[in-house]
């Protein structure tokens, strides 16, 4: 594993302590998150992962792509450790706004982390750098819209209170928190009341096992740090003279799915 020594962002050992104890292997959410894409425009590329986490999305392209550099500033070891049966995968600790992997990929997808990062705007940019000519960016970020209630109530709980509290303890918060979900979840939220908040994200509840929805809670209350992308910021990031066959859409009316072909230089 190489260690990137000009690194901006402070190693967060949150995250490191999330992806020791809990772990995701749910396919149908990677797909729904870099759709329009496929995991089959993954074969025969090469792949740079910004932000691999505990490397299940790592798992997920490897047996498609030629080469994969997974890259993150707090857990490459652990995804390094969870994929040790994928040969053409390289793992990196770096921080994704700062890396200079001094090479350009077919494919540079980021799901889940950008929003986490002190700069998602820096952030982007150097992703955007990573990417040859007539190559793909693809990205998953939490939305500005539709996310009120986690901004204004589970943001200030989260930053006052939780980030003091053991991991472990925080954990067993999440589960009990989950299992009161389920109680609206499964009874008013199977009306047709659309207007409701977070009706289309609990539709994903309802498909997921209690370990991945205590995942999806903790994730919210372990997070050091978010930044909530509005749209205008992502349709900045995938501006149409930089990019073509650009797509930005929302999935589940609270995060922002895109991706776009980095144009040949003029």
């Amino acid at each position: 594993m190489t260690c990137w020594r000009d690194m901006t962002q402070l190693k967060q050992d949150e995250w490191h302590k999330q992806w020791s104890i809990l772990h995701d292997d749910e396919l149908f959410l990677f797909k729904d998150w870099i759709y329009p894409n496929m995991l089959e425009d993954f074969s025969g590329k090469t792949v740079l992962e910004a932000g691999c986490g505990g490397g299940q999305h790592t798992s997920f392209v490897a047996p498609y792509a030629s080469e994969v550099v997974a890259v993150d500033l707090n857990t490459a070891d652990i995804a390094r450790d969870r994929n040790k049966g994928h040969s053409n995968v390289s793992f990196i600790e770096a921080d994704i706004a700062e890396m200079d992997l001094e090479k350009k990929f077919d494919i540079v997808f980021s799901i889940g982390v950008i929003h986490h990062t002190d700069d998602p705007d820096k952030t982007v940019e150097n992703l955007v750098r990573h990417v040859k000519p007539g190559g793909s960016l693809i990205v998953w970020v939490y939305s500005m819209e539709g996310n009120f209630l986690v901004i204004n109530l589970v943001e200030p709980i989260r930053k006052v209170l939780l980030s003091r509290i053991k991991r472990e303890n925080l954990l067993t918060l999440s589960k009990a928190l989950t299992s009161l979900l389920y109680i609206p979840v499964y009874s008013i939220y199977l009306l047709p009341f659309r207007w409701l908040p977070y009706y289309e994200y609990f539709g994903n509840f309802r498909k997921l096992s209690f370990i991945r929805n205590s995942l999806n809670v903790f994730d919210k209350l372990n997070a050091p740090q978010v930044r909530f992308i509005s749209r205008d910021r992502i349709l900045r990031w995938f501006d149409k003279d930089k990019f073509d066959n650009v797509s930005v859409s929302p999935y589940k009316a609270v995060s922002w799915r895109a991706s776009g072909t980095v144009k040949w230089p003029k």
